[in-house]
C-alpha cells in the first residue's frame, strides 16, 4: 500500500494554477526531498498532503484512503512557516496542549523524551516568547513528534537553524527514516536534503520537472541537474 498517491493533483488560487497534473506514489519508508525555485509549488504540495487545503482537481490518497478521514490526519505531523505555538507558553505547557488533543499516552515521559530528542530539556519552564528563532523551530519540531506520526511533513525545516540546531534536527530525521517513517521535506539546502533522501524530486512551475530513479545523486550531480532543469533568469 502507498503512503501517498496523488493522481493530477492541480491547486489553483483565483483561477491560477499553482500546483499543474501533479502525479506520484510514495511508499512507506521513503524520505523524498522535494526542491525548486520560491514559487513552484512546493509548500502548496505540502499543505495539500498534510490535507490544510484541499486540491482544485484531481485526487489524493493517504494510506489507502481519504485525507480527510479522521484516523488517517492522526497520522500526520506537518511542520511549516508557522510554528503554532502560543508564545505565553512554556514548552512544556504547549507540548500538553497538543498532546491532549492528539490523545497522546504517558504523555509526561513523552513530552520530556521529544524535548530532549531536540536539545531543549533545559528550557521546558521558559515561555515561548524569549526564544530564538531557532529555538522556536526546534520545539515546532517537539510538536510535530509528539503523537509520533507515521507521515512526517517538512516544508523549509532548516530555516532560522544555527549549527547545533541542524544536527539535533538531522539526528532526530535520522531516527524516524530509521523506525521506518515516511518523510517528505522540502529545503533550497541541496547537502542536507540529499544527506536524508531516498528519493528526489525538482518542482518548478507547479510541475515535477526530474525525478531520481534508484540511486539519489552527489551533491555536484544534482546540481547540476537542478540548473540544467531549471531555467535561470
Amino acid at each position: 500500500m502507498w503512503v501517498i498517491e496523488a493522481d493530477n493533483l492541480t491547486k489553483t488560487f483565483a483561477w491560477v494554477p499553482v500546483l499543474n497534473h501533479v502525479s506520484c506514489q510514495i511508499a512507506a519508508g521513503e524520505v523524498v526531498g522535494v526542491f525548486g525555485p520560491n514559487g513552484a509549488g512546493k509548500t502548496t504540495f505540502l499543505r495539500l498532503l498534510a490535507t490544510l487545503l484541499r486540491p482544485s482537481a484531481g485526487t489524493l490518497t493517504l494510506f489507502g484512503t481519504s485525507p480527510q478521514e479522521a484516523h488517517v490526519r492522526r497520522r500526520l505531523g506537518f511542520l511549516g512557516h508557522d510554528s503554532f505555538l502560543y508564545p505565553d507558553l512554556t514548552p512544556i505547557e504547549n507540548l500538553t496542549f497538543y498532546g491532549r488533543a492528539y490523545t497522546v499516552p504517558d504523555m509526561q515521559m513523552r513530552i520530556a523524551t521529544v524535548l530532549e530528542q531536540v536539545g531543549l530539556q533545559q528550557w521546558g519552564n521558559t515561555v515561548v516568547r524569549t526564544f530564538s528563532r531557532g529555538m522556536e523551530q526546534r520545539l515546532a519540531l517537539a510538536r510535530v513528534l509528539l503523537h509520533e506520526p507515521d507521515l512526517l511533513l517538512l516544508d523549509e525545516p532548516y530555516t532560522g537553524l544555527d549549527t547545533q540546531g541542524v544536527a539535533t534536527l538531522q539526528t532526530a530525521l535520522t531516527r524516524m527514516k530509521a523506525q521506518g517513517k515516511t518523510i517528505i521535506l522540502t529545503t533550497h539546502d541541496f547537502a542536507f536534503g540529499l544527506e536524508l533522501c531516498t528519493r528526489a524530486l525538482i518542482v518548478n512551475r507547479g510541475r515535477i520537472v526530474w525525478e531520481s530513479g534508484g540511486q539519489v545523486p552527489s551533491v555536484p550531480e544534482f546540481v547540476a541537474r537542478y540548473h540544467a532543469t531549471i531555467p535561470q533568469s
